[in-house]
């Protein structure tokens, strides 16, 4: 006889899918959500942008540490109370190696491959768009940390892990948007899973088209870009906008064709002053390419000896990309971090970014 008990055990059966699997994840930028990455970036204990050792996070715990690859590249996989898990991605450690990965800008399409040695071929793509460029070194740190993060991202989601944070602070931020892309367009990937990236003082991952893409894909408050607006850091790398730089469909693609429909001498006056306009952009945007991408390379080479030089792109337009939440200096910040005339990188600092979240948001 179907009586009340067993109809109750029957919704218990019918409902326990969602409640096991109910999202924790909200969209938007949560203060104290950040606060506890912020705290884990503080734990990993071997980047430069701290000088306060922070307690532990709360309700959350390391369960795996990666080796160092690349260029001093590491990630950490943190597991909080709630079943959600975090991919923190280490940051410049301070090694003239990891600043090495930094300065290597020169821009390379979002999707292809890195031969990083004889054996390996690392096979990518972070954008639906052709025109998507991206930063040739941070892509190292993902073409060395990809697969490892894609393997454990798959073995926790077979253990119940749906809901993934992905985490880092400066260069650390800067490989989030990489990571997350990837992790989008790998093939074989669970569909449901839910990722939230927090992309911590990040410096700008790659030309407009990238951020376009990456703005679309993390809509809606899933890919969050946090920012002090004194930090110089999230002003880099170079970036250069020449009239190559522009969507398909735009006044400058036929100029010349434009031009030869002027009379004379309109035309001639007309084409002197684009091109006194237009290629002083273009001769900058090739130097930072040969000094930032092919010189570079060179020293990369050191390190990575079997690394096989990429085809750099005609570009150099960096941007911004993720929904901004800006951590503007409140009353009694520059009391609290005062500049001595010293240290460049006192508002990147944790410290710093810590302290604004927590007058701005409350504790």
């Amino acid at each position: 006889m179907f009586n009340r008990i067993s109809f109750i055990f029957f919704l218990i059966f019918i409902f326990s899918g969602d409640v096991l699997h109910a999202q924790h994840l909200k969209p938007g930028f949560d203060a104290a959500e950040y606060e506890q990455l912020l705290r884990i970036i503080h734990r990993s204990g071997d980047t430069p942008w701290t000088k306060v050792k922070a307690p532990p996070p709360d309700n959350c715990q390391m369960t795996y540490r990666s080796p160092v690859v690349g260029l001093q590249n590491r990630w950490d996989l943190w597991l909080r109370n709630d079943s959600v898990a975090i991919i923190h991605i280490r940051g410049t450690n301070g090694t003239a190696v990891s600043w090495m990965e930094n300065f290597y800008a020169g821009m390379i399409p979002a999707t292809g491959h890195l031969q990083l040695n004889d054996s390996t071929r690392f096979d990518y793509k972070l954008s639906e768009d052709s025109q998507s460029y991206v930063h040739a070194g941070w892509m190292i740190g993902l073409a060395t940390m990809g697969p490892d993060i894609a393997a454990h991202v798959k073995d926790y989601y077979r253990k119940g892990i749906h809901e993934f944070i992905i985490a880092g602070h400066s260069q650390g931020g800067a490989i989030t948007y990489l990571v997350r892309s990837y992790l989008a367009y790998l093939e074989n990937m669970p569909k449901d899973i839910v990722y939230k990236t927090y992309s911590s003082a990040a410096p700008k991952p790659g030309n407009q088209n990238f951020a376009y893409n990456y703005d679309y894909l993390t809509r809606d408050g899933w890919g969050l870009r946090i920012v002090n607006p004194r930090d110089w850091v999230v002003e880099t790398p170079f970036s250069v906008q020449t009239t190559q730089d522009f969507t398909t469909i735009n006044p400058f693609s036929d100029i010349n064709k434009a031009l030869k429909s002027q009379k004379w001498p309109a035309r001639s006056a007309m084409k002197y002053i684009y091109g006194r306009l237009d290629r002083p952009g273009r001769r900058t945007s090739r130097r930072m390419q040969r000094i930032l991408g092919k010189m570079l390379h060179k020293r990369v080479k050191k390190e990575l000896p079997q690394y096989q030089r990429p085809d750099f792109v005609k570009s150099h337009g960096y941007m911004p990309a993720g929904t901004p939440v800006i951590l503007y200096p409140v009353p009694g910040y520059d009391e609290r971090f005062p500049f001595d005339g010293k240290n460049i990188f006192l508002h990147h600092n944790l410290d710093n970014y810590l302290w604004l979240t927590e007058k701005i948001y409350g504790k």
